[in-house]
């Protein structure tokens, strides 16, 4: 009796390149920031001044390429899968971001016009930084820009992370994610 394994390995062997037809490619969606490098820890003013953190709680600085065709607006997140909640920890959403804006400025005190920061994990509508447990493992913070194919969600400030999330999913064209990790 064959294997399936042997048996994928002599039908990926027998392909040549002209048999897969080209796809077009597109231009990268890119996520920068020049506030922490991807997979760096966040800097002690990106850490949130609660629970017995104390950092200035400042937003990191994010830049990204233009969407897809048919952006019409764009969304950020930032989240913490590895928080002990069961459900990760949602530290900022803020969506309806107008499709002219590829950057947000580090510390950002005035929103671009006609965005709307939902309601995160710490009850508030804005920003609020990294705040792992005493002694945990380093926690991952996981920076996303979503490109939109709606120019506004149905949403306002009170909206949580999981509502924020179920509007993107519906209206996502792309996506690109940075990750900085923070532990005490």
């Amino acid at each position: 009796m064959i294997k399936p394994a042997i048996i994928l390995i002599s039908l990926f062997s027998s392909m040549t390149a002209s048999a897969a037809p080209e796809k077009p490619t597109a231009p990268l969606f890119i996520l920068t920031s020049a506030s922490f490098d991807n997979g760096a820890s966040l800097p002690n003013k990106m850490v949130a001044n609660v629970f017995g953190c104390k950092g200035k709680n400042d937003s990191p600085a994010l830049d990204w390429t233009d969407g897809p065709e048919g952006t019409a607006s764009y969304a950020i997140t930032v989240f913490d899968p590895d928080a002990p909640s069961g459900s990760g920890w949602w530290h900022w959403t803020l969506f309806n971001i107008p499709v002219d804006e590829t950057t947000l400025p580090e510390g950002m005190k005035n929103l671009p016009k006609g965005s709307i920061q939902g309601r995160n994990d710490f009850g508030r509508s804005r920003y609020d930084g990294a705040c792992p447990p005493p002694g945990s493992k380093p926690h991952r913070y996981v920076f996303t820009v979503y490109a939109l194919k709606t120019a506004k969600l149905p949403l306002d400030s009170e909206a949580s992370g999981a509502m924020v999330g179920f509007y993107i999913q519906k209206n996502m064209l792309a996506k690109a994610s940075i990750i900085a990790t923070f532990n005490r």
